[in-house]
């Protein structure tokens, strides 16, 4: 099932690997033998750092990406640490890839056949639909995390996974993934920790609809982000990808996206973040994560504070 949302950003039509439509916002580019869009740039020689392009208000902008990174394995270690042995098998494990477009469905296709779904570039949200199209976004995949198809193999997917950005991912196999977590322990306990946190993160996200001021709501959700993507890498110089559109947060925080606006406006008011096309600034972290109330033991980051 694709998300066809009331309020969504115009896209042009295009086809992923099994010829079904999907939904494309940007053009693509070669990236090796692999195809990805332009928003991941080319390579900046005199630093090693990639650029990031501006989507939906023009522009452009650099953003700052260490490229040949292992974002999942980045993710694991966040949580545990990892011997060589232990890396040389998440290498193994995620060797074989490939590129979604944006807006394309990732689970009605594999909803039956369980395994994990391992996004190793872009982003993508989870979500359900409610009768008359209205749509709940349940949780972001930034790269490095994982998702376990086998919580809905023995039954049809009660919600969707999506991309909201053109997307690299790995699909790894119940069988294999089985053999990784008995032959490395430290796997073992990273993925253990890193459920344990997608659990408390949409404890999370419960407070920030049920309890938060919409000031708030959206403050807590960019402390959340800026430091998940930290922690795998993707933050330089305080700024960030951050390509969720107003609808996104709109759907994320149970708020209209007129709300949204004027939210956000407030937040550049108040000198807390810049919030540019599709990359996020945060110029005052303290100040920005007191206004939120933000606390990030649940992420159960090793070297994150």
């Amino acid at each position: 099932m694709s998300v066809n949302h009331p309020s969504a950003v115009p896209v042009r039509r295009s086809r992923d690997r099994t010829g079904r439509p999907v939904a494309s916002q940007q053009p693509e580019a070669t990236w090796g033998h692999q195809t990805t869009d332009v928003s991941f740039g080319s390579a900046l020689q005199s630093t090693g750092f990639s650029t990031a392009q501006t989507g939906e208000n023009g522009g452009s902008l650099r953003v700052g990406i260490r490229q040949g990174v292992n974002r999942f394995r980045r993710k694991l270690e966040s949580h545990v640490a990892l011997g060589s042995q232990d890396g040389e098998a998440v290498e193994r494990l995620t060797a074989s890839s490939e590129t979604f477009s944006a807006r394309s469905d990732l689970t009605a296709r594999h909803e039956t056949k369980g395994g994990r779904l391992i996004l190793m570039e872009g982003f993508a949200c989870r979500y359900s639909l409610l009768t008359g199209g209205r749509r709940q976004i349940t949780a972001y995949l930034v790269p490095g995390d994982s998702y376990d198809l086998d919580a809905g193999a023995s039954n049809r997917m009660d919600h969707g996974v999506t991309t909201l950005t053109s997307a690299r991912i790995v699909r790894a196999e119940s069988s294999t993934i089985e053999a990784v977590v008995q032959d490395h322990p430290s796997i073992a306990g990273a993925l253990r920790a890193a459920e344990k946190v997608e659990e408390a993160t949409l404890r999370e996200w419960l407070v920030n609809i049920g309890a938060r001021p919409a000031l708030e709501r959206i403050a807590h959700l960019f402390c959340e982000l800026e430091l998940r993507l930290r922690a795998v890498g993707l933050v330089e110089n305080d700024r960030c990808d951050m390509p969720i559109t107003q609808y996104d947060l709109a759907d994320t925080a149970g708020l209209s996206s007129v709300h949204v606006n004027r939210t956000l406006q407030e937040l550049r008011r108040q000198g807390l973040i810049t919030l540019t096309g599709r990359a996020l600034t945060i110029h005052d972290r303290p100040s920005l994560r007191a206004l939120a109330g933000f606390e990030a033991g649940y992420l159960r980051l090793r070297e994150m504070a």
